[in-house]
């Protein structure tokens, strides 16, 4: 095996992975199709192991390419990193932050931080990843993340902005139509919005209510954006932030007693990254304006 295998290689064989082409690859990377190629088969060559197969759909990866993806997508977050702290060199709060939050935080309540963030600081710049999936903070997946849960490795700095409730909620227009249940049994007569797939946060809800599985919700969505919009659409019933819930139109608690889930909010960041000036102006913007939304 070759001993040094430059970065621009594994970067074209993710960009094959994640396409299924050369051609994909090539759009998405914004390079020439022939270089990626290139890079493949460079790749192949000094690893000494074949990494995709030819199929009428497109190239799909052998055992040796998934073995070795994730390795790949830890460099290419490594490189990322080091991309953002060059950016930020220099005298005041300058260059890229990579926040990563739940869909629903990213729409509904980081917006406005970033705003205001950015007439701070015209300088910085930041980059929100949004997902319902943990991103790794330990391998630079993000440099600050917004999570529900509280952070379990000791490299990362956590900060507990507050609890957040989550209960179910309908919009005053479905009720007038429906009728309000007046008990958890009169849930089956009304339109439930839900998951389609299970999640920790759907598993954890599931040990306080089994009867709320798949098949209870007439809609289902694992877009917690979704739900939020089909709920204040009128269309159902469903499960949302309280604070968000007070927010215009403002929607109606259901069954407040019978329904909740208290969830500590927690903000993180690698412990490198704690005299970062990007980093840490971001951090704080963000634990102030989480803990006026989590008592809110």
């Amino acid at each position: 095996m070759t001993s040094t295998i430059e970065w621009e290689l594994y970067r074209s064989f993710l960009g094959v992975l994640r396409e299924g082409s050369l051609s994909g690859a090539a759009r998405a990377l914004g390079v020439a199709q022939p270089t990626v190629g290139r890079h493949v088969a460079a790749l192949e060559a000094g690893l000494g192991l074949a990494l995709f197969t030819r199929s009428p759909t497109g190239l799909l990866p052998t055992e040796a390419a998934l073995a070795l993806r994730p390795h790949a997508q830890a460099m290419e977050s490594t490189a990322a990193a080091l991309e953002r702290a060059a950016a930020s060199i220099g005298d005041g709060v300058r260059g890229v932050v990579r926040v990563t939050a739940s869909e629903v935080m990213g729409v509904e309540v980081l917006p406005d931080v970033v705003a205001r963030l950015r007439d701070r600081h015209p300088d910085l710049e930041v980059e929100l990843l949004l997902s319902n999936d943990v991103q790794d903070l330990l391998q630079r997946e993000a440099d600050i993340a917004v999570r529900m849960v509280r952070p379990a490795q000791d490299q990362l700095v956590a900060r507990r902005i507050g609890a957040i409730a989550v209960g179910l909620h309908a919009h005053p227009d479905y009720l007038a139509r429906r009728g309000t249940p007046a008990d958890s049994a009169e849930l089956a007569g009304h339109t439930l919005i839900g998951y389609d797939r299970l999640t920790p946060l759907v598993r954890a809800g599931l040990k306080r209510w089994p009867q709320l599985d798949r098949r209870s919700f007439a809609l289902r969505t694992d877009s917690d954006v979704a739900q939020l919009a089909l709920i204040r659409a009128g269309a159902g019933i469903g499960f949302c932030q309280v604070p968000l819930a007070r927010r215009a139109p403002a929607l109606v608690r259901v069954l407040p007693d019978a329904f909740e889930l208290v969830f500590d909010t927690w903000i993180t960041m690698h412990e490198d990254l704690r005299n970062s000036p990007r980093c840490r102006v971001t951090f704080d913007a963000l634990a102030e304006a989480l803990a006026a939304h989590a008592s809110g």
